[in-house]
């Protein structure tokens, strides 16, 4: 692996990482909910974001730099699998299993959709 590729992934990372924990706090603070809001919101954001630089570099160039350091070391610092999985095995836990399913399915779809409108935004000339 190129030395100046790793470092764009290690500086997307150290920026998409504290950028995460404070949109999902941001959010938190702001609504009281059983249901993992921030998450599922970084989530979205993170996927719209990841689609969208697919899109241009579908149709123009994206320099391998920016592909590391906004796609592999922002979006993957970013977004987070581990923690959308995490919430919703917590809510099963506590009984929660309306918003359990809410959170594994509409997750999901919700997240395809915003990776698919970024992909498309991406697209458009």
């Amino acid at each position: 692996m190129d030395a100046l590729v790793a470092l764009a992934v290690a500086v997307g990372g150290f920026v998409g990482a504290p950028a995460r924990f404070r949109a999902d706090h941001f959010v938190a603070d702001r609504v009281a909910s059983d249901f993992p809001l921030g998450t599922f919101l970084v989530n979205i954001s993170g996927a719209f974001l990841l689609g969208l630089l697919t899109g241009l570099g579908l149709r123009v160039h994206v320099p391998e730099l920016v592909k590391a350091l906004v796609g592999t070391g922002f979006c993957g610092a970013y977004t987070t699998f581990s923690t959308w999985s995490f919430e919703t095995v917590r809510l099963i836990e506590e009984s929660e299993l309306l918003e359990a399913l809410l959170n594994a399915l509409v997750g999901l779809v919700v997240g395809l959709v915003a990776a698919g409108a970024g992909i498309a935004l991406g697209l458009v000339r």
